[in-house]
C-alpha cells in the first residue's frame, strides 16, 4: 500500500513537470515566431584589450585595445561612426589608426578611420570609418589597435568609455563595457 501512494505522488510530480515544460514549450515557440527583434535594430559595441604593466615606476605602461561594433540585427545600418571618450585629467596619451579630417586624400588608408573632432582634443576621440558605409547583417567592424599609454610616477586612474551612433540610431548606444585602469 505504501508503495502504491508513493508511485502515486510520484506520477503526479512528473505530471506537472511535464505541464511546465510543455508550457515553457510553448512560451519559447511563440516567442520566437513572433521574433520582436526581426526587423528592429540590435547592435552591440564593445571593447577588447590586453595591458602591459610595467612594476618600473620609471617606464611607461602601455594597452592594445580594440572597439568592435557589431550587427546582431536583420537591417543593415547606414553610416556608423564612434566616439572614444576619456576620463577627465586622465594621465593617457591615446594613438590610433586614424586620420584627421583635412588630411590629404591620397594620403588615406586601408582600414582607417577619420577623426571628425578637433585634433586638439585630447579627451573625445569622434571616429568614422573609411569606406565603409554601412554595416550589414552578422557584419563587425572594428577600430583596431589603438594604443594608450601612460605613466605611474604618481598614482593614476582612467577610463575609456566608447559609443555608437549610426543613422538609424543618431541618439548612439553605450559599449557594453568599458576600460578601467588605476594603480599607485
Amino acid at each position: 500500500m505504501e508503495k502504491n501512494k508513493e508511485l502515486i505522488v510520484l506520477q503526479e510530480k512528473i505530471r506537472k513537470i511535464e505541464q511546465q515544460t510543455s508550457f515553457y514549450l510553448k512560451e519559447i515557440k511563440n516567442l520566437l515566431s513572433s521574433n520582436p527583434t526581426g526587423n528592429e535594430l540590435n547592435i552591440i559595441s564593445y571593447f577588447t584589450y590586453t595591458t602591459n604593466l610595467s612594476h618600473d615606476k620609471d617606464l611607461e605602461h602601455m594597452m592594445i585595445g580594440t572597439y568592435h561594433i557589431h550587427n546582431l540585427g536583420k537591417k543593415t545600418i547606414t553610416n556608423p561612426y564612434i566616439c572614444l571618450k576619456l576620463s577627465s585629467n586622465s594621465p593617457f596619451q591615446f594613438s590610433g589608426k586614424y586620420i584627421n579630417k583635412n588630411s590629404n586624400l591620397s594620403m588615406k588608408l586601408n582600414d582607417a578611420w577619420e577623426r571628425l573632432n578637433n585634433q586638439s582634443d585630447k579627451e573625445e576621440y569622434w571616429l568614422k570609418p573609411l569606406g565603409e558605409e554601412s554595416l550589414a547583417p552578422s557584419q563587425i567592424i572594428s577600430f583596431p589597435n589603438f594604443q594608450v599609454k601612460w605613466h605611474s610616477n604618481k598614482p593614476y586612474s582612467g577610463s575609456i568609455t566608447g559609443f555608437t551612433y549610426f543613422d538609424e540610431k543618431k541618439e548612439g548606444i553605450p559599449s557594453i563595457n568599458q576600460i578601467s585602469v588605476s594603480g599607485n
